[in-house]
């Protein structure tokens, strides 16, 4: 005979740590939110039957929202002030059909995989209490308020995760004994005489806490794209050269509608295209009398929050093609100067110049090319 086992999915804290107006468990990571990331774990593999979520007495519209169609074998209680009495609401509604096996699994874990819950249910078979575990890295120390009063040895210690198996029986009874607030079942069932058994867990399979966590988890989930960029502007006579960003006494200059600095459009369009946001022609049209000799920096700089919107620039990188003027000279004060309209540090601006051999328009010094690449990480 198979043992039914079902899940009780614990979401109804407020998730104050995470600095968040939003609980944590109901902020997308990946375009997902956590707790249907939760509930997707468990309500996927085989081994579960169904799912019970906790939630707080005013999360019914943004669990609706979170959860969208998923709406088989999902039960939903409305949890208690503790997460132990969420815990006990939740096993309560299960009770009706109650299973043999429960798992309890905390709703800021989105990234557990189907290996872990597992080994926790195979583990059921012969224990009545089993918690996934990893070993402690760190160095730990027991501090009174600024000072380490004690190092604390780490053999045998380890790091308790979720989702934590039982039999579902024992614990309900534990829960019904329990009068210390606990905060984790297998501590109820530790109280309550019942040995605990330890399985392996998973190092990706941490907690949601902080709003660090939260700043790493959605870059677990972001895609990286490259944007590319070409421009070329004819050399006109008559100074000054405006280029990449930076004024140069010159006899020639660049001739356009804008002030025509190649460099910086060629940035401009390829952080346009790592994000599939047209091109400066169409934020930009030269056909509109407002941009004939407008200064460039503010079209990259706008191009800058454009990607902003949907992401992160990680690295621009400028290839500047022409005879004359000689880049090195200006090079690192080009790239700064590209840096700080794109409000990057100077290491993730690269700017480099090549010639054509004196062989077409650049080569006899009829104009000037610019190619660029905007590597961008997207939410």
């Amino acid at each position: 005979m198979v043992n039914k086992t079902d899940a009780v999915v614990v979401a109804a804290g407020r998730g104050t740590r995470s600095g968040s107006a939003t609980p944590k468990q109901f902020l997308p990571i990946g375009g997902v939110p956590v707790v249907a990331r939760c509930v997707d774990a468990l309500l996927h593999h085989p081994l579960i039957r169904r799912v019970a979520v906790a939630i707080g007495p005013d999360d019914a519209a943004a669990f609706d929202a979170a959860i969208g169609s998923r709406r088989a074998r999902i039960l939903t209680v409305t949890g208690g002030g503790t997460r132990q009495a969420s815990v006990a609401a939740a096993m309560d509604a299960l009770a009706g059909d109650p299973p043999d096996n429960v798992l309890i699994h905390d709703g800021a874990r989105p990234f557990v995989s189907a290996a872990v819950v597992t080994r926790v249910v195979e583990a059921l078979a012969t224990a009545s209490a089993v918690i996934p575990a990893v070993a402690v890295a760190d160095t730990l120390k027991r501090v009174d308020g600024d000072n380490v009063t004690e190092t604390v040895a780490r053999d045998g210690l380890v790091q308790a995760q979720t989702p934590q198996g039982f039999h579902f029986a024992p614990l309900q009874a534990a829960h019904a004994a329990a009068a210390d607030t606990l905060t984790d079942d297998a501590g109820l069932m530790e109280a309550a005489g019942h040995p605990v058994r330890v399985v392996e867990g998973e190092r990706a399979n941490y907690k949601l806490t902080t709003a660090d966590d939260l700043a790493d988890a959605a870059r677990a989930f972001a895609i990286t794209t490259v944007g590319q960029g070409f421009d070329v502007h004819r050399l006109v006579p008559g100074g000054p050269l405006i280029l990449g960003g930076l004024t140069l006494e010159s006899p020639v200059r660049l001739d356009g509608h804008s002030d025509a600095d190649v460099a910086l459009h060629a940035l401009t369009d390829a952080l346009f295209g790592a994000i599939g946001d047209g091109d400066i022609g169409h934020h930009f049209p030269p056909s509109d009398p407002k941009w004939r000799g407008a200064a460039s920096d503010q079209f990259l700089a706008y191009a800058c929050e454009r990607v902003r919107a949907a992401g992160e620039i990680v690295h621009l990188d400028l290839t500047v093609i022409c005879e004359t003027p000689k880049i090195g000279p200006v090079r690192d004060a080009m790239r700064d100067r590209i840096a700080e309209i794109c409000s990057l540090p100077p290491e993730s601006v690269s700017v480099k110049a090549t010639t054509t051999e004196r062989l077409g328009f650049t080569g006899r010094g009829e104009g000037i090319a610019a190619q660029a690449l905007a590597t961008v990480r997207r939410r």
